[in-house]
């Protein structure tokens, strides 16, 4: 096990919503050397930015977290720009980080790079099995991407870069901008417009029946730091919380917690994206002892409640 302590740790993407907690999980192990590059200032899509950030930060350990990301909407919307910001982001800063002699890269991947149809629940074996779900597919096979160089850079080179596939994010600080945002996000935002309008229904996209699996970002920010301490292998490993709801039951559960009581209108002319998703989560817990805590209600009133005082 890695002591983190006496490390220089850069995280890339650590002022944004996954990345603040993490930065909060490295300073209460006693971390005081984490460097957080902002993008007005490091454009990691540009090579020069990421082999200025290793000559300024001189790390030990980059944590990459930056991304572009979005959910159905934006993924339709934006998949060449989606391809190439995340592929380009991620390609050179583990090539740079390799130039630089860095101790550890630790890569977060996405649940959007496994196949359409994998079996439930998804392994990790069966992440090449087939083509990711279509309207995120260019994101996805983006950051898979990083899973290939990490693990030929091992073989190559000697390189130590683990690679990480979380499960749907959700929690306090997440993105409710409506043209990003993912589902969770945006139901509650949609409740709480429609309570404040006083209109007596909503319209979610799809037919409700695809289901998703979701993890407090807390518990995600820990199985990072604990991947980053105890893990240092090739092999990806998923981070999940082992469940799966339909979106009808969510956004009825959403509903519920945020005190909207009118009609939930199904738009089935657009897309559900995947039909379902769920990990296997055995790596995480055999590999480096990570099991998520947060009840998956309790994880909601915590959301909603922050966006309600915040909003």
């Amino acid at each position: 096990m890695a002591d983190l302590n006496d490390k220089r740790i850069v995280v890339t993407g650590g002022a944004g919503f996954l990345g603040s907690f993490v930065v909060d999980k490295l300073k209460e192990r006693g971390c005081k050397d984490i460097f957080v590059p902002r993008s007005i200032e490091y454009d990691f899509v540009d090579r020069e930015a990421c082999r200025r950030l290793y000559k300024d930060a001189k790390p030990d350990i980059v944590i990459h977290l930056a991304a572009r990301v979005g959910g159905i909407g934006a993924n339709r919307a934006n998949p060449g720009s989606f391809f190439y910001d995340n592929l380009m982001m991620g390609v050179q800063l583990i090539e740079e980080g390799r130039l630089w002699g860095l101790k550890k890269f630790v890569a977060l991947g996405t649940i959007c790079a496994y196949p359409k149809f994998t079996p439930v629940p998804f392994k990790e074996d069966k992440l090449w099995e087939g083509y990711p779900e279509e309207t995120n597919a260019p994101y996805g096979l983006a950051k898979k991407m990083l899973l290939v160089q990490s693990q030929e850079y091992r073989l190559q080179y000697g390189f130590n870069g683990i690679y990480l596939l979380p499960v749907n994010l959700y929690g306090p600080k997440d993105n409710f901008d409506p043209e990003f945002s993912h589902v969770i996000p945006a139901l509650i935002k949609k409740c709480f417009d429609a309570i404040k309008d006083k209109s007596q229904s909503i319209t979610v996209w799809g037919t409700g029946n695809a289901t998703r699996e979701f993890l407090y970002v807390e518990d995600a920010a820990e199985a990072i730091v604990l991947a980053t301490e105890r893990y240092d292998k090739g092999e990806p490993v998923n981070l999940g919380a082992g469940f799966e709801i339909s979106i009808r039951d969510l956004a009825a559960l959403i509903a519920g917690l945020t005190g909207f009581k009118g009609e939930i209108i199904w738009d089935t002319a657009k897309p559900d994206g995947q039909p379902r998703r769920c990990l296997d989560t055995g790596r995480a817990l055999k590999e480096f002892g990570f099991k998520a805590r947060t009840g998956f209600e309790v994880g909601l009133k915590r959301t909603i409640e922050w966006y309600r005082n915040k909003r």
